[in-house]
């Protein structure tokens, strides 16, 4: 059993207006040039989701289409921009726990289900939710998988939290429709206590074709790992975020590309503080340094608005942040609760969390 199983991806690109008017919302005045048709800043608008589950799992394809997946077995899909949502749930999946979600296009998707054993399952759907197949369901009773990632449409990895010592990773080269245990030569040991965390869907996210990176927290160091090809290889670098306790880690990570990343995280438990909430590296996670103005509490999402060199999203159960200078300092926008968030490349950029809250940025 690993370290608390919160809700548990990557981030697409945004055109550079959509970036720019995000940075302007930063700044006490805006020009009129950069506000919405209704004249306000970039903000996040609510859509009505017709549930109270929490979504941890948030897959944007567009600013139209986007996939939920969360408590209860529910997942949701709109393709009207969140005007409604259709309940595109697995049949009989009330039982299980989905946190992360990657959705390959409007149609097809890959789910992940959490849990102890049996509780951890991966489901893929190639018809928009209407039928659903069970492409992997974990028998080894120690294992415990935490999120999903996919380098394109044919290849991804899930990870679960240590068997015998060391994360275990299972691979896809289809799609997502058969899945193979990773050999454990080239993962570093674990620490005692070290798990991912199921917070965001964000704990295990690529870039490009090969590189992917694995946040961890719960141990003594909250850690970062990377691997240069597809899962098979791993070198472990200690992250400037608190750890030393189950609830405190680095939550999720962001890759601009190969070098450029930020983690997020912090300490869960709304009753303690989370100073040093965010890092950033500039040599793809081998060496962090701990941002100068980090989000003012914990964060479990976060994604980056490229077209940008510089400007990200953090998000947390007391609101958003926003970062212009690549991670070094954020400022809040919003104090509504979210735990995930995600981005695509016309201007769609998502984010859900308790309570079937889930917003569309609008400007």
């Amino acid at each position: 059993m690993g370290i608390w199983r919160m809700g548990s991806w990557r981030t697409r690109r945004l055109a550079v207006l959509g970036v720019c008017g995000l940075a302007l919302a930063a700044v006490p005045a805006v020009p009129a040039q950069a506000q919405g048709p209704d004249g306000r800043p970039p903000h996040w608008e609510l859509k009505d989701s017709g549930t109270d589950v929490r979504f941890r799992g948030l897959s944007a394809v567009s600013r139209n289409t986007a996939w939920l997946a969360g408590s209860k077995g529910t997942v949701l899909r709109t393709s009207d921009g969140g005007a409604s949502w259709r309940n595109v749930s697995p049949p009989g999946s009330g039982a299980l726990e989905f946190r992360d979600i990657e959705a390959i296009d409007a149609r097809r998707a890959v789910v992940l289900a959490i849990g102890e054993g049996e509780a951890s399952r991966i489901l893929r759907t190639d018809d928009g939710g209407k039928t659903w197949t069970e492409s992997f369901r974990n028998t080894d009773a120690r294992a415990f998988y935490d999120c999903l990632t996919f380098f394109d449409r044919r290849h991804g990895l899930a990870m679960s939290d240590p068997v015998d010592g060391r994360f275990r990773i299972l691979s896809t080269s289809d799609g997502g429709r058969s899945w193979k245990v990773l050999p454990g030569d080239g993962m570093p040991a674990a620490q005692e206590g070290e798990a991912g965390f199921a917070a965001s869907g964000q704990c295990l996210v690529s870039s490009g074709p090969r590189d992917v990176w694995l946040a961890t927290g719960g141990a003594a160091r909250a850690r970062v790992l990377h691997s240069a090809d597809r899962g098979l290889t791993w070198t472990a670098t200690d992250a400037p975020i608190p750890a030393g306790d189950p609830a405190r880690g680095v939550f999720a990570v962001a890759f601009r590309d190969r070098t450029h990343g930020i983690a997020i995280g912090g300490d869960y438990r709304a009753d303690q503080a989370s100073p040093r909430a965010a890092a950033v590296t500039g040599d793809g996670g081998r060496t962090w340094a701990p941002a100068a103005k980090p989000p003012p509490a914990y964060r479990s999402g976060v994604a980056w608005l490229p077209h940008s060199r510089s400007a990200a999203l953090a998000v947390g159960p007391t609101g958003t942040d926003l970062t212009t200078d690549g991670g070094r300092t954020w400022r809040t926008l919003d104090t509504g609760s979210y735990d995930t968030v995600d981005c695509t490349p016309d201007l769609g950029c998502w984010a859900s969390g308790e309570k079937g809250r889930v917003a569309r940025l609008e400007r």
